[in-house]
């Protein structure tokens, strides 16, 4: 737990600054959003949660778990760092909608529950791509 805690951590904590960076880049000005269009500050946003999983991922098969991983393992062990980073995140959000004088509407909360959902399947991904043990895909 303490590798998906550490990783989660740097997960959540770059996504709670990142929350900072869009709205001082004007991400969220009003109306929001200014087109139905995702800013690119968006796409790179997607680059936090890609690289915290990898390396932890990565790091769990290399340090913890002798060089081998079967893909469920790597499942498991992406999925914890992924409660821990989008339980810190979803902290950053909530305070940033509590004290932010933007108006935010639901757009906000479906774009959190998508990245969500964008995190399982990079989970997905990174376990195919890392595991070495294929007897239990």
């Amino acid at each position: 737990m303490r590798n998906a805690a550490k990783y989660g951590i740097l997960i959540g904590i770059i996504s709670g600054v990142w929350i900072l960076v869009m709205h001082f880049a004007g991400v969220y000005e009003k109306p929001y959003p200014a087109t139905d269009k995702f800013s690119c500050l968006e796409y790179v946003s997607l680059l936090i949660p890609l690289t915290g999983l990898y390396l932890g991922i990565k790091n769990f098969r290399d340090n913890i778990n002798g060089g081998k991983m079967e893909f469920f393992e790597g499942l498991f062990e992406g999925f914890k760092i992924i409660l821990v980073g989008g339980i810190i995140s979803s902290f950053f959000a909530v305070i940033y909608i509590q004290y932010s004088s933007i108006a935010l509407n639901a757009d906000y909360w479906g774009r959190i529950a998508a990245a969500g959902l964008i995190g399982i399947l990079f989970n997905i991904a990174i376990s195919l791509i890392l595991m070495n043990k294929q007897r239990n895909l």
